[in-house]
C-alpha cells in the first residue's frame, strides 16, 4: 500500500479536479478548502471494488457497502466525478500509481449483497415469471418507504411541471392530467392502464374524467395499497386494479390506453410485441398515450449490465423515441403527437432525492442502508444523466384509425391547460 498520508493526494490526482476534497483512511487528504464536496475513502476495499469493475461500477459498490462515502451534494459530485480531466493522466503515470497503491488493488472482490444477477433460474428473460421476479426486486420494497420518496401522489414517473415554483405534487397532477387530456377522456369512457403503479394515474382518470378503469400492475405490494386507496375514495364501481401481467388482459375496445412508465421493462425484441398488444385494445379511433424513459439516439448501445441493471432495475432496456414511433407505426398505429420532458424529470429527481434525506433515518430502518444508498445513487445518477442528455423522457401519442379515419381535431394540438382555476391534488 502507499505509504502513509500518500493516498488522498494520488486519488485526486487521478480524478484531476480541484473542486473535490478526499480523505481517506490513511490519515491524507487533498483538495481545496471550501470544497464543493468530499469523498471520504473508509476502507482501502473501496479501492479494489474502483481498480477492478468497469465504468462507475466499482464506485457505485464502494458506495453502496460504505466503504466509501460522498459528504456534501451527491449530485454535484458526481457531475464532477464525470468531468473531462476525470483519468486525464497518461498510461505510464497509472501505472505509477497502481505500483503505488500496491497489487492487492487488483484483488476482485464479492460485489455487495444488494447486487442481484438474474440468471437462468429467474427463467428466460422478459417472460411472465422473471419480469414478475423483476419488478418485485425494485416495486416491492416497502410501501411505506415509496410513501416517503413519492410524497401523497404516489406517482413513480416524470412530473411535469406547470411553471417554475410548482411543488412536486402540483407537478405529478399536471403529468396524469396531461395524459388524461392527450386522450381525451370523456365520462364513461373505458381506460386500460398498463403498469399502473400505486393507481395514480386510474384514480385521477376516474374522479376528474369519469373514465371507467382497468388497471394493471406486477407488484402485489403495489396493487394491494392501489386497491385500497381506491376502496377509500368510493371508487370501486369505477377502478379496478389487478395484480396481473398486462399480457394477461383480455378485456378489448377501450376507448384510451395509457402506459406510464412500463415501456422500460418490456425488451426491445418484445417492443413489437408489445405495441401491438396494445393496438388491439383499442377500438377504432382510440388513443394510446405511452410515456417512457427514452435514449437519446438510435444508435446507442441499450447498457445492460451496469449499476441500473444490477442494483435498481434488473432486465431493464431503454429505447430511443424513434424506435418506440416505429414500433407503434408498424402495430397499425397513427402516431399523432410526441414530447420530451427530459428536463422535468431532472427536476423530479432531485424533488425525491430532497424527500429521500429528509426520511433518511426512517428510510435506513425500513429497507437497510445499503438499499437506502442505491436509492441515493440512484436518483443523484439519474437526475445527472438527464441534465447531461445521456437520458430523455417522451410522451408519444398514437391513435388506431379505421379507413383513415382518426377521430383527431383538424387543429394543431395543444394541450396546455390555460385555466387551471380549481385544480387541486386528488390524492
Amino acid at each position: 500500500m502507499t505509504p502513509r498520508s500518500q493516498l488522498a493526494p494520488l486519488l485526486a490526482e487521478v480524478v484531476g479536479e480541484s473542486s473535490i476534497e478526499f480523505t481517506c483512511f490513511d490519515g491524507s487528504s487533498a483538495g481545496p478548502a471550501g470544497a464543493t464536496g468530499r469523498v471520504v475513502v473508509k476502507d482501502p476495499r473501496a479501492l479494489n471494488y474502483v481498480a477492478t469493475a468497469p465504468s462507475d461500477l466499482g464506485l457505485a459498490r464502494a458506495y453502496v457497502a460504505g466503504f466509501l462515502d460522498a459528504e456534501g451534494d451527491l449530485y454535484s459530485i458526481l457531475t464532477l466525478l464525470g468531468g473531462e480531466r476525470v483519468g486525464a493522466i497518461g498510461w505510464r503515470r497509472r501505472l505509477e500509481v497502481l505500483r503505488a497503491l500496491g497489487p492487492g488493488i487488483l484483488r476482485p472482490l464479492p460485489p455487495p449483497p444488494e447486487e442481484v444477477h438474474p440468471g437462468w433460474w429467474w427463467g428466460l428473460r422478459h417472460s411472465p415469471g422473471r419480469d414478475r421476479r423483476a419488478v418485485s426486486h425494485h416495486y416491492d420494497v416497502s410501501n411505506r418507504f415509496y410513501e416517503w420518496l413519492l410524497g401523497p401522489s404516489m406517482a413513480y414517473t416524470c412530473a411535469v411541471y406547470p411553471a417554475e415554483d410548482a411543488t412536486l405534487d402540483e407537478a405529478q397532477e399536471e403529468k396524469v392530467d396531461l395524459v388524461c387530456r392527450k386522450l381525451d377522456l370523456q365520462p364513461g369512457q373505458r381506460l386500460l392502464d398498463v403498469g399502473c403503479g400505486w393507481g395514480t394515474m386510474a384514480i385521477h382518470a376516474a374522479r376528474r374524467y369519469g373514465a371507467r378503469v382497468l388497471a394493471v400492475t406486477l407488484s402485489r405490494q403495489q396493487a394491494e395499497w392501489g386497491q385500497k386507496r381506491v376502496a377509500e375514495l368510493g371508487l370501486s364501481d369505477a377502478v379496478e386494479i389487478r395484480c396481473d401481467d398486462y399480457r394477461n388482459v383480455t378485456e378489448t375496445d377501450f376507448d384510451a390506453v395509457s402506459s406510464i412508465g412500463l415501456t422500460e421493462h418490456i425488451g426491445s425484441r418484445n417492443l413489437p410485441a408489445y405495441a401491438s398488444f396494445l393496438a388491439s385494445k383499442l377500438r377504432p379511433q382510440g388513443r394510446l398515450l405511452n410515456h417512457c424513459i427514452t435514449r437519446p439516439a438510435t444508435y446507442l448501445p441499450a447498457r445492460t449490465g451496469g449499476f441500473i441493471n444490477r442494483y435498481v432495475f434488473p432486465d431493464g432496456e431503454l429505447e430511443a423515441v424513434g424506435t418506440i414511433v416505429s414500433a407503434l407505426q408498424d402495430a397499425g398505429l397513427e402516431v399523432r403527437h410526441a414530447e420530451n420532458f427530459r428536463e422535468h424529470y431532472e427536476r423530479t429527481c432531485a424533488a425525491w432525492g430532497a424527500n429521500l434525506d429528509a426520511h433518511w433515518d426512517e428510510a435506513v430502518a425500513e429497507i437497510g442502508e445499503g438499499r437506502a444508498r442505491v436509492w441515493r445513487l440512484y436518483l443523484a445518477g439519474s437526475r445527472l444523466g438527464f441534465s447531461q442528455r445521456r437520458i430523455e423522457l417522451h410522451q408519444v401519442l398514437a391513435v388506431r384509425t379505421e379507413g383513415g379515419v382518426s377521430g383527431m381535431p383538424l387543429e394543431p394540438l395543444d394541450f396546455i391547460r390555460r385555466d387551471r382555476a380549481g385544480a387541486g391534488a386528488a390524492w
